[in-house]
């Protein structure tokens, strides 16, 4: 079983009785990375496997600190032995440095994982922050507004997505160009 297919499986084990909006999520965000395969080249099928797996820590069965990129990658990384790469994506996905902050985990975060390449964050945070809960393609900025009215503006998440929000949508204008490059579609 090749690692896309079986990050699928897992993923889908995780999320799809328990959280299927989430499931739901996870499979747009990986149909987006799919999307970003001209920038990706031999990384695409390594983008793809950490954007379906990106929000496994939200599963009740694995989560223990309440913060789903820790929570899925110290699972990925001891339970799973899945791919370092795979691990550091999900592990720092869509800027989770700031919410770490916000949550006083900031320290274990960067002490336990590495940050990945920065093309393969971007287009990480790319995947996820132009994907709906329910699997649908948005813009950065409606999802921005989304999250921020879904968890309140002066709660943790609500906090740490409009510190955020500068660096997603920087991240957003470095892969259209690199898309625009290669001659591929806007991911918007």
């Amino acid at each position: 079983m090749g690692l896309t297919e079986w990050a699928y499986s897992l993923s889908e084990s995780m999320l799809s009785e328990p959280l299927p909006r989430r499931w739901s999520h996870s499979l747009g965000v990986a149909k987006r990375a799919q999307s970003l395969g001209p920038i990706l080249g031999a990384d695409a099928e390594l983008l793809e496997a950490a954007a379906v797996l990106h929000d496994v820590g939200y599963s009740p069965s694995i989560a223990v600190t309440g913060f789903h990129p820790l929570d899925g990658a110290r699972f990925l990384r001891d339970q799973e032995g899945v791919d370092e790469r795979v691990v550091r994506l999900v592990a720092h996905h869509s800027c989770a440095l700031l919410e770490a902050e916000e949550r006083g985990l900031r320290h274990e975060l960067e002490t336990e994982f590495a940050l990945e390449r920065p093309e393969l964050v971007d287009a990480l945070i790319v995947s996820d922050m132009t994907t709906t809960p329910d699997g649908e393609h948005t813009t950065p900025a409606a999802r921005l507004d989304e999250i921020v009215q879904r968890y309140g503006p002066d709660t943790i998440v609500g906090r740490f997505i409009q510190r955020a929000a500068p660096e997603i949508h920087a991240a957003n204008e470095r892969v259209e160009r690199r898309m625009a490059a290669v001659g591929g579609a806007q991911p918007m």
